[in-house]
């Protein structure tokens, strides 16, 4: 396995020599004349004591400054699940809309429809949301007095669905026993486009074109994980302020991978869903670059 990986690394380094427990390249980012760059295969990082370009995780080498055959290589030697290329390994369980689903995506108003629409009009969603959303409600059964938000998949085919109550239920989400390992309405991502990271699916209705956690975390071998992995250079982060923790294992996940990564200041609001989009906007622009020097001090300091 080791002679595979410095097979790969030479394709786009170079040649090597090794030093006790390392190989040295040349440093694809400074480009010193001697080869500075230094990779353990073994504790998976790699240093330039030149210029200090430094990652935890090779594949950050591979996928900045390889060819597509490098990182396709990479992911066999190293493990690493293809979801873009091979079936989803995902636990298979049927999702259906509940019986009592009514639209809210049609010209005729129910009366019965009404505290919905309020209830979302009140968290600043608009007609163009609902519709996009495909949000409907139901009036009674087991999801009675929810706003329910459909998701589907690449194909169209429905996947999940939240249900948030309207009716000061003390249940306030109510979802079905589906895995959770999938992007929330991925159909509708535009990945050319700013990908942010976020808590709920209202936030992810609030921010446009975003990833909603459902409450779970992100693990590596996961088909999120890895479908945005291959799929994006960079990601915004605006997870609520009480899951500080969970967003900083995330972002030091992501950061291993060489994505870029900002932090959106969210102090003020409980969510970034209760951020009017002027305000979101300009938090946005002013989001903090992350590395992993300016990460860790952030976190000492927090």
């Amino acid at each position: 396995m080791l002679e595979r990986k410095r097979k790969i690394l030479n394709n786009f380094l170079g040649r090597s020599y090794k030093s006790n427990e390392e190989y040295l390249y040349k440093c694809p980012k400074c480009g010193h004349h001697k080869r500075k760059l230094s990779v353990n295969f073994d504790k998976n990082v790699f240093k330039c004591w030149i210029c200090d370009y430094s990652g935890k995780n090779i594949f950050y080498l591979v996928r900045s400054h390889g060819s597509h055959a490098d990182k396709q290589d990479w992911k066999k030697v190293a493990n690493i699940v293809d979801f873009s290329e091979q079936e989803k390994e995902i636990q298979k369980i049927e999702v259906e809309l509940p019986k009592e689903f009514i639209t809210l995506t049609g010209k005729h108003i129910s009366p019965l429809s009404i505290p919905a629409r309020k209830y979302l009009a009140d968290r600043g969603i608009t007609e163009e949301q609902i519709v996009w959303w495909k949000m409907g409600y139901c009036p009674d059964g087991k999801y009675a007095n929810r706003i329910v938000v459909p998701s589907f998949d690449m194909d169209g085919e429905l996947t999940y669905f939240i249900s948030r109550s309207y009716d000061n239920n003390w249940i306030k989400y109510l979802n079905p026993p589906a895995e959770k390992d999938f992007i929330f309405n991925e159909l509708y991502l535009d990945w050319n486009k700013d990908i942010t990271i976020v808590e709920g699916v209202f936030d992810a209705v609030a921010v446009g074109n975003a990833i909603p956690l459902l409450g779970s975390t992100i693990k590596e071998d996961s088909y999120i994980f890895q479908t945005i992995v291959e799929k994006c250079d960079t990601l915004y982060f605006a997870l609520d302020a009480d899951a500080a923790a969970k967003e900083d294992k995330i972002i030091n996940l992501f950061m291993s991978y060489g994505i870029e990564c900002y932090k959106i200041d969210t102090t003020g609001f409980d969510d970034v869903g209760e951020m009017n989009k002027a305000t979101y906007r300009e938090r946005k622009e002013n989001a903090e670059l992350l590395s992993f020097g300016n990460y860790l001090e952030r976190l000492l300091y927090q």
